[in-house]
């Protein structure tokens, strides 16, 4: 039977009861009183008596106004939206349970993405919004994205299940599977910001309502789908299980149904049969569902979702369902979903589906999955025969390592993620050794070809080595599942009353496989090389963790990065971890993994001294240098902090830059100057960066000169700048060490530490001589080449190619979303489109039209069209010939084989090298 229709209240009508529900303080605080707060405008106490808040929160609340008020030069929005943010802000600071976030939107009648805005607005001082409060922020507006994303797709897969029924019945199913589906994804996760396990809950529930729908509410697709044989629940069960409630061990699910839910929503069936039988049972158990034929009664899941959602205080996912204005998405990002072009060409089979986050987050799985198919979950024939060739066979000492860190792998999986993700954890980690397996196969070819030498005894037996590439491996798996990101700029700060480790972000696995950040680093750059069918989303994901490495984590007090530099500096070693001479080259090198982690213990390797510039291939260099008669030896540098500083340098160049580009346009000649200093601090004050951040260096260097070169620049102004910058976080400014387990503003630092330690040398720009100015560093586009992004053939106007990635990938969600898509050697279809080939080439004005755009005027294209010798082709004049579609493939082999001879020659030159 159809579930019972809800009262006709709606979840709006029942805010003022929730209210008074929600505040476990409200026995203890009395109710707010006029006569209390007759200091404070009459509308801001009436605002706070309808949302129950307390006299500490009302108090803190009016201060926090009063602050903004004499801040702000102009107020946009209204009072009472202001007030209602800092009712937030003050409530979050003090942890007390007063409103939800639903509650406090409906009081100033703004949607979250709008709430969110305002409440940072409010950090005009740079104190108002504390890192406890934007770290709420930032999970409220992560969490809200997610719930905007499955409530996206779950309407739009129930427009496939369910048929139209005359009295509504199929929007009261769908009414409460979407609430069923959030009270399970509350109960089952602790962290309801993930994405793909989030969606995997919600094929569960859907599987759970639709073998229990009638006949007539299913579209044919899924009326077919259900298994042919339901079993009911005998009287033996229900008596048995009324007795002691033992679990089956085999939950009743229909795989048949299942698996046509994940084919259709491209998700893979194990995994979904896993959170089934795990998560999903557990919380069907725990509403005596689990046998029962019929659905769960709708007021029974309101009553238990609304206790959750109080008790969470954020957003009631409820209100998607009712399009409620507090959750609608802005309307930007509803134009692109619908703007999404659907397919090729309007008589084209080949259909492109829109991007969704839902979508992309399973195309990159689908993807991940596919490229590991032929690995195993064991060494391959060929990776066990360098492990036999080895002087001591690490085969053992790599299965123990794999068992005891996927122990304690899925065991901090489960503890953040849910108590039954377990086993979730334990398919990660099995995903993750695949590709270890597959990548150290691959640097071990291409090391035997670079070194001509098959036994890795060394290497091979290197303990961090192994963990290094196992924890890059997982960092790639947790990555396409969306579980780690760096929305909160690599900190991870949890409120008061949040689980202890709910966020899986880089550094997380650092911490679980017990690998320190300077070994990471070592393994990243050859790990990119040596998988080249990494996306380039992964690969970028990578380079992030590089630089947060470099910026902040390689810095902590326990790094083997200080114990080098102490060596490098006051053993004998060159003075300098890397010359600024060697700044004006580019950052090419020949070090591999192997060379990083053997490093600096192989012998024989000498660097060249700091006064001589390194030529390419000196510092990998066998022959040793020439001293001077009586002079000490140099030891050998060590490879791993030469190329640790070099990208340390060119990193901080690359974010000065900004900054000034930001801030000093109209003083270009101060940049070279800041540099200079920042440089300095980085090379003999090194100190300095201890437990600190690579920018807060940066900032103070960039005050210091503007000070004494007279230039008004305050330090406000600068941080305002700064939280405009990408992947940065306000942590850095606000919570700086001044002293040991001490911490203030990056004002208190410049002048009680920075200041104090570098005054000589800044007062130094200030005189007729100042110092030197050091080298700019050649900055690359990105260190890594990305090898899948399309490349426009030379000579055309209009053709571009990228390799196929994967043969198991259909046109239909390759990229780019062109107009025509042609995949070599897969089947072509109709004769007829070699015709639109080689009109799509001949014409350079192409209609553009979308689903929004019927019958308006062709849209220019997105990218710009030049020629070889610069002429611009965007007016959409034509280049002449007939058989332009031979010309053009005539100029792709021609490409081809170029970039073949070039990578021989640069094979060679390597060789040689």
């Amino acid at each position: 039977m159809p579930p019972k229709k809800r009262n006709s209240g709606t979840t709006q009508s029942k805010e003022v009861k929730r209210a008074e529900s929600v505040s476990p303080d409200k026995k203890e605080s009395p109710e707010l009183s006029f006569k209390k707060h007759r200091d404070k405008d009459v509308e801001f106490v009436t605002l706070c008596k309808s949302l129950h808040v307390t006299d500490l929160v009302c108090d803190r609340a009016w201060a926090l106004w009063k602050t903004v008020q004499e801040s702000m030069d102009e107020i946009a929005d209204s009072q009472k939206r202001v007030w209602g943010a800092c009712l937030f802000v003050s409530a979050t600071e003090v942890d007390v349970a007063c409103f939800t976030l639903t509650q406090v939107l409906k009081a100033v009648h703004l949607n979250v993405k709008q709430f969110v805005a305002l409440v940072r607005k409010l950090d005009v001082n740079l104190d108002t919004i504390s890192t406890k409060v934007n770290s709420a922020l930032t999970r409220l507006e992560k969490k809200y994205d997610v719930s905007l994303a499955l409530y996206q797709r779950f309407e739009k897969t129930c427009k496939n299940i369910f048929a139209l029924a005359s009295d509504n019945q199929e929007r009261e199913t769908m009414r409460s599977c979407w609430t069923m589906f959030l009270l399970a994804k509350g109960r089952a996760l602790q962290m309801e910001d993930d994405l793909v396990i989030s969606f995997q809950l919600l094929l569960c529930t859907l599987e759970f309502f639709i073998k229990r729908c009638p006949p007539d509410l299913l579209q044919p697709l899924y009326k077919s789908a259900i298994s042919k044989v339901q079993s009911p629940p005998t009287r033996t069960s229900r008596r048995s299980q009324s007795k002691a409630k033992p679990r089956p061990l085999e939950p009743e699910v229909d795989l048949q149904l299942l698996k046509t839910l994940c084919k259709e929503n491209e998700c893979n069936a194990e995994e979904v049969k896993n959170v089934y039988q795990t998560s999903f049972s557990a919380f069907l158990d725990s509403l005596d569902l689990s046998r029962s034929p019929d659905f769960p009664q709708t007021k029974d899941l309101n009553q238990q979702y609304e206790e959750h959602y109080l008790k969470s205080r954020d957003i009631d996912g409820r209100l998607f369902f009712d399009r409620d204005e507090t959750v609608l998405a802005p309307k930007v990002e509803i134009s692109q979903v619908e703007r999404t072009p659907k397919k090729n060409l309007p008589d084209e089979d080949v259909l492109i589906p829109p991007q969704t986050p839902v979508r992309a987050a399973m195309t990159s799985i689908q993807q991940l999955r596919g490229d590991l198919t032929s690995s195993g979950d064991q060494p391959s024939t060929n990776l066990a025969t360098y492990f036999k060739n080895c002087t001591v066979d690490p085969t053992q000492d790599v299965l123990k390592r794999l068992e005891t860190l996927g122990q304690a792998f899925s065991q901090r999986f489960g503890e953040a993620v849910g108590p039954r993700c377990v086993v979730l954890g334990w398919q990660r980690f099995k995903l993750g050794v695949r590709l270890y397996y597959k990548i150290m196969e691959a640097m071990l070819k291409s090391e035997e070809k670079r070194l001509s030498v098959q036994n890795f005894s060394k290497l091979l037996n290197d303990s961090t080595f192994h963990t290094s590439l196992l924890a890059c491996a997982l960092e790639v798996v947790m990555a396409t599942y969306g579980e780690s990101s760096f929305k909160t700029g690599g900190y991870n700060h949890s409120g008061a009353g949040d689980p202890l480790e709910t966020n899986l972000c880089f550094p997380w696995i650092l911490d679980v496989v017990d690998l320190q950040a300077f070994d990471f680093y070592k393994v990243i750059e050859s790990f990119i090389k040596a998988e080249p069918t990494l996306s380039k989303d992964i690969v970028k994901h990578l380079e992030t963790c590089e630089n947060l490495i470099m910026e902040r984590i390689a810095w902590r007090t326990d790094s083997p990065l200080f114990e080098l530099l102490k060596q490098e500096h006051g053993g004998g070693a060159a003075d300098q971890v890397e010359t600024p001479a060697s700044f004006s080259q580019p950052l090419h090198h020949n070090h591999t993994a192997a060379d990083l982690y053997l490093s600096p213990m192989r012998p024989g390797l000498r660097v060249l001294p700091p006064e001589s510039p390194p030529t390419p291939g000196s510092q990998a260099s066998a022959q040793p240098s020439a001293q001077p008669a009586g002079q000490t030896p140099r030891l050998p540098k060590s490879n791993s902090l030469s190329l640790f500083y070099k990208k340390l340098y060119r990193l901080a160049y690359t974010r000065l830059q900004i900054l000034c580009s930001y801030l000093l346009s109209s003083h270009p000649e101060l940049e070279p100057i800041i540099w200079t200093l920042f440089q300095h601090t980085l090379q003999h004050e090194h100190e300095l960066m201890r437990d600190r951040h690579l920018d807060q260096l940066m900032m103070s260097a960039m005050y210091a000169i503007c000070k004494v070169k007279s230039v008004d620049l305050r330090f406000k102004t600068i941080v305002t700048a700064y939280k405009n910058m990408p992947n940065t976080n306000q942590e850095t400014f606000k919570h700086v060490l001044i002293t040991e387990g001490h911490y203030d503003s990056i004002i208190v630092f410049y002048n009680q530490v920075f200041m104090q330690k570098l005054k000589t040398n800044i007062l130094q720009y200030a005189s007729t001589r100042p110092p030197t100015l050091s080298p700019i560093p050649q900055i690359p586009r990105s260190p890594y080449k990305f090898p899948n992004s399309p490349l426009r053939v030379p000579g055309s106007n209009n053709v571009y190619i990228s390799p196929l990635k994967s043969s198991r990938m259909s046109p239909g969600i390759m990229t780019p979303r062109s107009r025509m898509l042609v995949s070599i050697g897969e089947s072509f279809g109709l004769s007829n489109r070699f015709q639109k080939i080689n009109q799509m080439v001949n014409s350079g004005e192409r209609s553009f039209k979308r689903t929004l755009d019927l019958g308006s005027a062709p849209k220019p294209l997105k990218r710009l069209r030049f020629d070889v010798d610069g002429q611009d082709e965007a007016d959409g004049s034509k280049s002449g010939g007939d058989s332009t579609l031979i010309q053009k493939l005539a100029e792709m082999s021609s490409t081809r084989s170029r970039m073949q001879e070039q990578k021989m020659k640069e094979d060679a030159e390597s060789k040689k090298e």
